[in-house]
């Protein structure tokens, strides 16, 4: 027995399944999860001494890999000086300020610590805002665990084949309107029905937790349309994208504004941290300047806010990191298209920028429904093959693939070679 066997036989006496987040478990692949001891560039070794290639990227902060030597010298100086204060400091200001010269849109900013509570907090922002309850969100965009947003979610509740969870109470979830993504008759049709009480759409602006699944042209542009028609707030879910596809995220990227976005743990250099911000004038409906309250004691952490200035201001100062970027992505995701096409493979490749998916359908995904008629089984054969050559993935077909900085061209020809030898073995 590994050593991860026996650490995870241990941890299922003491944790819920035997892990502290549903998307670390290996049941939909028919494995115990690897228990991962330390990690450096674009490699995680586990408790086994056993080195792999890493996809995961601690689902999306590394984006200038693991263990950054700049990013961990500000954390030492950090936590030398105190672990967590509950008090102001000059770190979250200047971390409030750089976000806001990064991303035009936002004009002020409120930390938190995670992705689930940033999302929370814009949306009580924007229905204090709007003096509106109705939430429109998207079947297989996952917001985060909050009552509201735990209908027909993506990432791990897909992947458990549990669209909503138990626990929540009917109530929570009744001003909660599903659309499809990508579908934006759907959404003006919502419009057209109920748009004077919608206070908010939030939107993945690429669908990454139901794999990753592109907007359509035009798609978040009509979003934004019909969110100013209205007088809703348009709020832009980059937990995953933000800082990744640009330095202003998605919103840079696509060319579109939001009215907020909400943020995770890439602004934290991979620590616990959020953060949601945009307008102004949305932002400061927030305690203590307004009446919509939010709070948080470790929200700004010290340490939190050191590895994030590190990591946020290298991308600032150094575009080339997302040229490089986009770089590996099309020799990768471009790669794994040409493999599906020269061994005949009814499969489905997409990317943006430096997030992929391969989907085990021959079907194109344009949405969540699209996305569960993906043969999960064949994806457990392969995810079992490319783990066996030392290539990490995201266990679970509907999850989105990360490069970082820290790959580099051989390991893009290392994985396309695992990958063509998978299918070939077969």
């Amino acid at each position: 027995m590994t050593r991860s066997e026996q650490l995870f036989q241990e941890a299922v006496t003491w944790i819920p399944g035997g892990v502290n987040s549903p998307v670390r478990a290996f049941g939909s692949v028919g494995m115990s999860p690897r228990f991962i001891a330390s990690a450096k560039g674009a490699y995680l070794t586990d408790a086994d001494g056993n080195q792999y290639l890493d996809y995961i990227g601690s689902w999306g902060p590394m984006i200038l890999g693991h263990a950054n030597p700049l990013v961990l010298e500000k954390v030492e100086e950090a936590c030398k000086k105190g672990l967590s204060f509950g008090a102001a400091t000059e770190s979250e200001v200047d971390m409030a300020r750089l976000i806001c010269k990064m991303v035009p849109s936002v004009e002020m900013v409120r930390m938190v610590n995670s992705g689930t509570e940033a999302v929370m907090s814009a949306i009580r922002a924007a229905r204090g805002y709007t003096g509106r309850n109705k939430i429109v969100k998207f079947e297989g965009c996952y917001h985060g665990h909050s009552d509201a947003m735990l209908v027909k979610a993506g990432s791990g509740v897909m992947t458990a084949g549990v669209p909503d969870s138990a626990g929540v109470p009917r109530g929570c979830t009744e001003d909660t309107i599903l659309a499809v993504y990508n579908d934006i008759s759907g959404v003006e049709q919502l419009f057209d029905a109920c748009g004077q009480e919608i206070a908010a759409v939030i939107v993945e602006p690429v669908g990454a937790n139901m794999g990753v699944v592109p907007p359509q042209d035009g798609f978040l542009q009509k979003l934004r349309e019909l969110c100013t028609k209205y007088e809703s707030v348009l709020i832009f879910d980059e937990v995953i994208t933000g800082f990744r596809l640009a330095k202003g995220g998605a919103q840079e990227y696509f060319g579109i504004q939001a009215d907020l976005v909400t943020y995770g743990k890439i602004i934290g250099g991979g620590m616990p941290v959020g953060a949601y911000g945009g307008k102004r004038k949305i932002m400061e409906v927030v305690a203590p300047v307004g009446s919509v309250y939010q709070a948080g004691t470790l929200s700004g952490n010290p340490v939190a806010m050191a590895a994030g200035l590190a990591q946020l201001t290298y991308l600032e100062e150094h575009p080339e990191v997302y040229t490089r970027l986009k770089m590996l992505g099309e020799r990768l995701y471009g790669g794994m298209k040409s493999i599906c096409k020269e061994l005949q493979l009814p499969y489905q490749v997409y990317a943006v920028g430096s997030l992929g998916c391969l989907f085990f359908t021959k079907e194109p995904v344009r949405n969540y429904t699209d996305a569960r008629r993906c043969d999960t089984e064949a994806f457990r054969r392969y995810f079992g093959h490319m783990l066996e050559r030392g290539i990490y993935l995201a266990p679970s077909q509907f999850e989105a693939m990360f490069l970082s900085a820290a790959h580099t061209e051989e390991d893009i020809s290392r994985t396309l070679e695992a990958m063509h030898d998978s299918f070939c073995d077969r």
